[in-house]
Protein backbone atom coordinates (compact mmCIF):
# COMPACT_ATOMS: atom_id res chain seq x y z
CA UNK A 1 0.00 0.00 0.00
CA UNK A 2 2.82 2.41 0.83
CA UNK A 3 4.39 1.74 -2.56
CA UNK A 4 1.08 2.78 -4.17
CA UNK A 5 1.20 6.16 -2.36
CA UNK A 6 -1.23 5.35 0.42
CA UNK A 7 -0.64 6.52 3.97
CA UNK A 8 -1.40 3.74 6.45
CA UNK A 9 -2.47 4.20 10.08
CA UNK A 10 -3.27 1.37 12.46
CA UNK A 11 -5.26 1.02 15.65
CA UNK A 12 -2.73 0.74 18.46
CA UNK A 13 -2.56 -2.05 20.99
CA UNK A 14 -2.83 -5.26 18.97
CA UNK A 15 -1.08 -7.86 21.11
CA UNK A 16 0.88 -5.19 22.95
CA UNK A 17 -1.72 -3.38 25.02
CA UNK A 18 -1.86 -3.47 28.79
CA UNK A 19 -4.00 -6.08 30.48
CA UNK A 20 -4.68 -9.77 30.06
CA UNK A 21 -3.69 -11.19 26.68
CA UNK A 22 -6.69 -12.27 24.62
CA UNK A 23 -9.24 -10.60 26.89
CA UNK A 24 -11.71 -8.06 25.49
CA UNK A 25 -14.16 -6.72 28.11
CA UNK A 26 -16.23 -4.97 25.42
CA UNK A 27 -15.82 -4.60 21.67
CA UNK A 28 -17.74 -1.33 21.97
CA UNK A 29 -14.51 0.14 23.36
CA UNK A 30 -12.75 -0.90 20.15
CA UNK A 31 -15.53 0.61 18.03
CA UNK A 32 -15.22 3.91 19.94
CA UNK A 33 -11.44 3.87 19.56
CA UNK A 34 -11.83 3.25 15.82
CA UNK A 35 -14.14 6.23 15.37
CA UNK A 36 -11.80 8.40 17.48
CA UNK A 37 -8.81 7.36 15.35
CA UNK A 38 -10.71 8.19 12.15
CA UNK A 39 -11.55 11.64 13.49
CA UNK A 40 -7.89 12.16 14.43
CA UNK A 41 -6.76 11.13 10.93
CA UNK A 42 -9.30 13.24 9.04
CA UNK A 43 -8.63 16.29 11.23
CA UNK A 44 -4.97 16.11 10.22
CA UNK A 45 -5.58 15.22 6.58
CA UNK A 46 -8.79 17.07 5.66
CA UNK A 47 -8.12 17.02 1.92
CA UNK A 48 -7.35 13.28 1.67
CA UNK A 49 -9.98 10.52 1.36
CA UNK A 50 -9.87 7.95 4.13
CA UNK A 51 -10.61 4.22 3.89
CA UNK A 52 -11.08 1.84 6.82
CA UNK A 53 -9.80 -1.75 6.69
CA UNK A 54 -10.86 -4.55 9.03
CA UNK A 55 -10.11 -8.27 9.13
CA UNK A 56 -12.14 -10.95 10.94
CA UNK A 57 -13.33 -9.46 14.25
CA UNK A 58 -11.78 -6.20 13.06
CA UNK A 59 -14.14 -6.38 10.09
CA UNK A 60 -17.11 -6.61 12.43
CA UNK A 61 -15.73 -3.65 14.39
CA UNK A 62 -15.38 -1.64 11.17
CA UNK A 63 -18.98 -2.40 10.19
CA UNK A 64 -20.36 -1.48 13.61
CA UNK A 65 -18.38 1.75 13.38
CA UNK A 66 -20.04 2.30 10.00
CA UNK A 67 -23.40 2.32 11.78
CA UNK A 68 -22.38 5.34 13.87
CA UNK A 69 -23.76 8.81 12.97
CA UNK A 70 -21.80 10.89 10.43
CA UNK A 71 -19.39 8.07 9.59
CA UNK A 72 -19.82 8.86 5.90
CA UNK A 73 -18.07 12.18 6.60
CA UNK A 74 -15.03 10.32 7.96
CA UNK A 75 -14.50 7.50 5.48
CA UNK A 76 -14.89 7.10 1.74
CA UNK A 77 -15.23 3.34 2.00
CA UNK A 78 -14.55 0.21 4.02
CA UNK A 79 -12.42 -2.79 3.03
CA UNK A 80 -13.23 -6.09 4.72
CA UNK A 81 -11.50 -9.45 4.68
CA UNK A 82 -13.20 -12.47 6.26
CA UNK A 83 -15.39 -10.33 8.55
CA UNK A 84 -16.90 -11.95 11.64
CA UNK A 85 -20.51 -11.68 10.52
CA UNK A 86 -21.11 -15.22 11.70
CA UNK A 87 -18.44 -17.26 13.44
CA UNK A 88 -18.16 -21.00 13.13
CA UNK A 89 -17.79 -22.27 16.73
CA UNK A 90 -15.90 -25.52 17.21
CA UNK A 91 -18.23 -26.33 20.10
CA UNK A 92 -21.95 -25.45 19.70
CA UNK A 93 -22.56 -25.18 23.46
CA UNK A 94 -20.29 -22.11 23.62
CA UNK A 95 -22.95 -19.89 22.07
CA UNK A 96 -25.40 -21.00 24.77
CA UNK A 97 -23.22 -20.62 27.86
CA UNK A 98 -21.03 -17.67 26.86
CA UNK A 99 -23.44 -14.83 27.79
CA UNK A 100 -23.97 -16.29 31.29
CA UNK A 101 -20.44 -17.42 32.09
CA UNK A 102 -18.93 -14.20 30.70
CA UNK A 103 -20.66 -12.29 33.50
CA UNK A 104 -19.48 -14.63 36.25
CA UNK A 105 -16.04 -15.68 34.96
CA UNK A 106 -15.19 -13.31 32.09
CA UNK A 107 -11.50 -14.26 31.77
CA UNK A 108 -12.11 -18.01 31.84
CA UNK A 109 -10.57 -19.85 28.89
CA UNK A 110 -13.06 -22.13 27.13
CA UNK A 111 -10.91 -24.95 25.80
CA UNK A 112 -13.77 -26.49 23.82
CA UNK A 113 -13.71 -23.46 21.50
CA UNK A 114 -9.95 -23.31 20.92
CA UNK A 115 -9.33 -22.43 17.26
CA UNK A 116 -5.54 -22.26 17.30
CA UNK A 117 -5.28 -25.56 15.42
CA UNK A 118 -7.54 -24.50 12.55
CA UNK A 119 -5.57 -23.69 9.38
CA UNK A 120 -5.99 -20.06 8.38
CA UNK A 121 -3.59 -20.04 5.41
CA UNK A 122 -2.55 -22.50 2.72
CA UNK A 123 1.05 -21.29 3.05
CA UNK A 124 2.85 -23.38 5.73
CA UNK A 125 5.57 -20.76 6.20
CA UNK A 126 2.95 -18.10 6.93
CA UNK A 127 1.31 -20.36 9.52
CA UNK A 128 4.64 -20.82 11.29
CA UNK A 129 5.30 -17.08 11.20
CA UNK A 130 1.87 -16.26 12.59
CA UNK A 131 1.74 -18.76 15.42
CA UNK A 132 5.31 -18.14 16.52
CA UNK A 133 4.65 -14.40 16.87
CA UNK A 134 4.46 -13.65 20.63
CA UNK A 135 1.90 -10.91 19.96
CA UNK A 136 -0.56 -13.43 18.49
CA UNK A 137 -2.82 -15.01 21.11
CA UNK A 138 -2.94 -18.77 20.53
CA UNK A 139 -4.66 -19.97 23.71
CA UNK A 140 -8.29 -21.00 24.18
CA UNK A 141 -10.73 -18.15 23.73
CA UNK A 142 -11.68 -16.24 26.87
CA UNK A 143 -15.39 -16.43 27.54
CA UNK A 144 -16.03 -12.67 27.61
CA UNK A 145 -14.07 -12.20 24.38
CA UNK A 146 -16.08 -14.93 22.67
CA UNK A 147 -19.32 -13.53 24.02
CA UNK A 148 -18.42 -10.09 22.69
CA UNK A 149 -17.75 -11.53 19.23
CA UNK A 150 -21.15 -13.24 19.28
CA UNK A 151 -22.77 -10.01 20.48
CA UNK A 152 -21.30 -7.89 17.68
CA UNK A 153 -22.26 -10.45 15.02
CA UNK A 154 -25.83 -10.45 16.34
CA UNK A 155 -25.88 -6.65 16.24
CA UNK A 156 -24.75 -6.60 12.62
CA UNK A 157 -27.34 -9.15 11.53
CA UNK A 158 -30.07 -6.99 13.07
CA UNK A 159 -28.69 -3.68 11.76
CA UNK A 160 -27.40 -4.54 8.30
CA UNK A 161 -29.68 -1.94 6.71
CA UNK A 162 -27.83 0.81 8.63
CA UNK A 163 -24.65 0.19 6.64
CA UNK A 164 -24.78 2.61 3.71
CA UNK A 165 -21.07 3.40 3.29
CA UNK A 166 -19.35 1.91 0.20
CA UNK A 167 -17.56 -1.34 0.98
CA UNK A 168 -15.49 -4.09 -0.61
CA UNK A 169 -15.99 -7.45 1.09
CA UNK A 170 -13.62 -10.37 0.43
CA UNK A 171 -13.91 -13.89 1.78
CA UNK A 172 -12.36 -17.28 1.12
CA UNK A 173 -14.89 -20.02 0.41
CA UNK A 174 -12.94 -22.53 2.53
CA UNK A 175 -12.79 -20.27 5.60
CA UNK A 176 -13.35 -22.35 8.75
CA UNK A 177 -13.26 -19.46 11.22
CA UNK A 178 -15.84 -17.00 9.87
CA UNK A 179 -18.70 -17.88 7.56
CA UNK A 180 -18.45 -16.82 3.89
CA UNK A 181 -22.19 -17.42 3.43
CA UNK A 182 -22.86 -14.76 6.08
CA UNK A 183 -20.75 -12.37 3.99
CA UNK A 184 -22.92 -13.10 0.96
CA UNK A 185 -26.08 -12.47 2.99
CA UNK A 186 -24.67 -9.21 4.36
CA UNK A 187 -23.67 -8.02 0.90
CA UNK A 188 -27.19 -8.60 -0.42
CA UNK A 189 -28.92 -6.86 2.50
CA UNK A 190 -26.64 -3.87 3.13
CA UNK A 191 -28.04 -0.50 2.10
CA UNK A 192 -24.80 0.65 0.45
CA UNK A 193 -25.28 1.65 -3.19
CA UNK A 194 -21.61 1.07 -4.08
CA UNK A 195 -20.59 -2.33 -2.77
CA UNK A 196 -18.65 -5.32 -3.99
CA UNK A 197 -18.27 -8.91 -2.86
CA UNK A 198 -15.45 -11.15 -4.04
CA UNK A 199 -15.24 -14.78 -3.00
CA UNK A 200 -11.90 -16.53 -3.43
CA UNK A 201 -12.47 -20.19 -4.23
CA UNK A 202 -10.67 -22.49 -1.78
CA UNK A 203 -8.92 -19.71 0.13
CA UNK A 204 -8.79 -19.81 3.93
CA UNK A 205 -9.36 -17.22 6.68
CA UNK A 206 -6.25 -15.02 6.59
CA UNK A 207 -6.45 -13.80 3.01
CA UNK A 208 -3.42 -11.54 3.32
CA UNK A 209 -1.36 -14.56 4.43
CA UNK A 210 -2.42 -16.70 1.50
CA UNK A 211 0.02 -17.49 -1.35
CA UNK A 212 -2.03 -15.15 -3.58
CA UNK A 213 -1.84 -12.20 -1.18
CA UNK A 214 -0.36 -9.87 -3.83
CA UNK A 215 -3.40 -10.51 -6.03
CA UNK A 216 -5.69 -9.66 -3.11
CA UNK A 217 -3.78 -6.48 -2.29
CA UNK A 218 -4.07 -5.43 -5.93
CA UNK A 219 -7.83 -6.11 -5.82
CA UNK A 220 -8.04 -3.74 -2.84
CA UNK A 221 -6.03 -1.02 -4.58
CA UNK A 222 -8.13 -1.35 -7.73
CA UNK A 223 -11.35 -0.99 -5.74
CA UNK A 224 -10.06 2.10 -3.93
CA UNK A 225 -9.10 3.67 -7.26
CA UNK A 226 -12.53 2.89 -8.72
CA UNK A 227 -14.27 4.33 -5.66
CA UNK A 228 -12.26 7.55 -5.86
CA UNK A 229 -13.20 7.95 -9.52
CA UNK A 230 -16.94 7.72 -8.88
CA UNK A 231 -18.49 11.15 -8.41
CA UNK A 232 -21.76 10.00 -6.83
CA UNK A 233 -22.03 7.14 -4.34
Amino acid sequence: MLISNFWVYFLSGHGGSDGLHGYVPSLDYVVSDTVALLRWITDRNPSLPCFLYGHSTGGAVALKAACQPLMDSLVKGIILTSPALRVQPTHPIFEVIAPVVSTLLPTLQFKGANKSGIPVSRDPAQLVAKYSDPLVYTGPIRVRTGSEILRITNFLRKNVERVSIPFFLMHGTADRVTDPIASQDFYISAASKWKRLKLYDGYLHDLLFEPEKEEIIQDIINWIDETLNITEL
